[in-house]
């Protein structure tokens, strides 16, 4: 009962709560950002899906904590879901300093989220790990092509925004290193192109939503 009571109080968190990070924000001091509003416009639509992401993140680890029966794995996706809390609150503030909104369908991003973090722990804590693993990578991509300089990246003058996104990099990677550590198996390629074709989705809908 106190795993379920716990999963409750993340989601009603995630979604209601304002989130408080136990790392300062990521900043470049030296560096001043000033944008003209096209660029703010576009900088949050970025940062808007990287929020969702955030918000998928808490679902995600949330739920196979809550479906694994082996306590060090399960405090292992605990520290993962209080870590990626940062990147949720570090989003969540640019976005308020963009003159922004979080996306209108969070709670749906994170029922989403929540089941498939849900299947994929009923399955086997192998399998689970491999998710959070491919979903890891995943994310870093799209992290990545965020800090790229092209015209679908962040503004490159949008120096708070992309100090942000540089450690929501390293830490996701470093998650998919734990998780790989930790014992996880390579999910089949078919199983990684659906979730690419999800994230897609998610992410296109969430720029605009």
């Amino acid at each position: 009962m106190d795993r379920f009571l716990t999963a409750a109080d993340v989601a009603l968190r995630t979604l209601f709560a304002k989130p408080h990070a136990n790392r300062a924000c990521p900043t470049l001091p030296d560096q001043t950002t000033v944008l003209n509003a096209a660029d703010k416009t576009h900088a949050a639509a970025l940062m808007r899906v990287n929020h969702v992401g955030e918000v998928c993140a808490q679902a995600l680890y949330t739920a196979q904590a809550l479906a694994t029966n082996n306590p060090d794995l399960r405090a292992h996706f605990t520290q993962a879901c209080i870590e990626e809390t940062n990147h949720l609150a570090w989003t969540e503030q640019r976005l308020q300093e963009l003159g922004s909104r979080k996306s209108l369908l969070n709670p749906l991003w994170y029922a989403g989220a929540f089941g498939l973090g849900l299947i994929s722990g009923k399955l086997g804590d192998p399998i689970s790990l491999g998710f959070v693993v491919e979903t890891e990578k995943q994310v870093g991509a799209h992290l990545q092509s965020h800090l790229n300089t092209d015209a679908q990246g962040l503004p490159e003058d949008d120096h708070a925004s992309r100090a942000i996104v540089a450690q929501m990099f390293d830490d996701e990677m470093r998650h998919a290193n734990e998780a790989q550590a930790a014992g996880a198996t390579e999910l089949p390629q078919v199983v990684k192109g659906m979730m690419r074709v999800a994230a897609k989705v998610m992410t296109t809908v969430a720029q605009r939503v």
